[in-house]
């Protein structure tokens, strides 16, 4: 049967022009790690900041290699990868003022890193030992969201809040807030993401629509959930879409540092594509070798965040040896608070669980709380008795 005509074929959505994201793709540092600019989104960038940059994005990849190690020894129930992600994340979390509010998925840990919330709190979900033992108010980071794409209706719904509280486009750079919700590209697939597009572009709400394209929604390609690039699904809402090269920090800062401020003046949503890839599992229970090629896994070796921003660094003479040392003992330094931490988490007592079920405790809450405490009470008094 030849193609009627009604859109185009998959080859040429997704053929050789695609691959390494498209011309249209938006990069400051190649994996080269030579510096290029751009006529819109080019930035002058201070040593500091470029190590700091480097520094977040170790740092973060070693939370990822520490929690999955403790996930393979048992200490940790499951556990979500961000492996090759890592520019993406701190790109976008460095981007971000203290009064801008994160909405995550299940693995923004490099983001969290950003906002201060201390890792070892991630780990105790993972754990299960709690919910998400961060205030979200304190970071103004969310808890992890786990059902897939829900978080865009609540960051949605969150910055058409702080746009009638008039937290938007004051001209004040310490009231002027914006809101970002994470997701991926399986959660663009989503009914409640494409509300939440809807509901943004219709109130011209404050919120960047930030979505890691690691090319990977657990086992389905990318190709099988979209005839078009995810970034250009924006236009149809009616909000600007823009795709950049999510391994690269430099470009991922740039990009969503406009986009939030494009918010905060009150011009409403962006969609912002970090074309990235998932270098380890979706998560610890998935074996990714069942599903796609060790070709394409080598090929984004070679592009690798962390290793791009080090040969700029070394080229240009910003760090050197003692740099690296001094940074890989602050990563051990952290692996082994990571690793004495977790097996100090607490488990939670029965009780626990309905503590944080409404912000106030309804009568029905009430009445099974003490129920299940009294049916708690005859293990005690059965234990008495022998």
């Amino acid at each position: 049967m030849t193609n009627p005509g009604f859109g185009p074929d998959l080859v040429e959505v997704f053929g050789p022009s695609q691959q390494d994201g498209g011309p249209d793709l938006i990069q400051l540092l190649t994996p080269e790690g030579e510096r290029v600019h751009h006529p819109e989104f080019d930035l002058d960038f201070s040593a500091e900041q470029l190590r700091g940059f480097y520094r977040d994005m170790v740092l973060t990849r070693r939370i990822d290699t520490e929690a999955t190690a403790l996930q393979r020894h048992g200490e940790l129930g499951i556990w979500a990868q961000l492996l090759g992600q890592e520019a993406a994340q701190i790109g976008a979390g460095r981007a971000l003022r203290p009064q801008d509010f994160v909405f995550p998925t299940y693995r923004e840990h490099g983001v969290a890193y950003c906002k201060g919330v201390d890792p070892l709190n991630l780990l105790g979900l993972f754990r299960g030992v709690d919910h998400g033992a961060w205030d979200p108010n304190e970071n103004n980071f969310g808890l992890y969201t786990i059902v897939i794409g829900a978080q865009a209706l609540h960051a949605t719904g969150y910055a058409m809040g702080i746009q009638r509280d008039g937290a938007v486009g004051t001209g004040d750079p310490e009231r002027d807030a914006a809101v970002i919700a994470h997701f991926g590209d399986g959660a663009s697939s989503q009914g409640d993401v494409n509300e939440a597009f809807i509901f943004a572009a219709s109130y011209n709400a404050p919120v960047v629509f930030f979505c890691q394209n690691n090319q990977w929604a657990i086992s389905e390609p990318i190709e099988r959930q979209s005839r078009i690039p995810l970034y250009q699904r924006a236009l149809g809402f009616g909000f600007p879409g823009v795709r950049v090269d999510g391994n690269d920090v430099l470009a991922t800062y740039a990009v969503t540092q406009a986009a939030l401020q494009r918010a905060r003046e009150g011009q409403g949503p962006t969609f912002v594509e970090a074309y990235t890839y998932r270098m380890g599992a979706h998560t610890t229970t998935d074996d990714p070798t069942r599903y796609r090629l060790s070709d394409d896994v080598e090929s984004w070796k070679l592009k690798d965040p962390i290793a791009r921003v080090e040969v700029y660094l070394r080229r240009n003479g910003l760090v050197d040896d003692q740099f690296i040392a001094d940074l890989k003992a602050e990563a051990d330094e952290l692996g082994h608070h990571l690793r004495e931490g977790c097996k100090a988490l607490p488990d939670p007592k029965p009780l626990d669980m309905f503590d944080h079920v409404y912000a106030e405790e309804t009568d029905e809450i009430r009445a099974q709380r003490e129920g299940f405490a009294a049916y708690l009470e005859t293990f005690d008094e059965t234990a008495g008795s022998h």
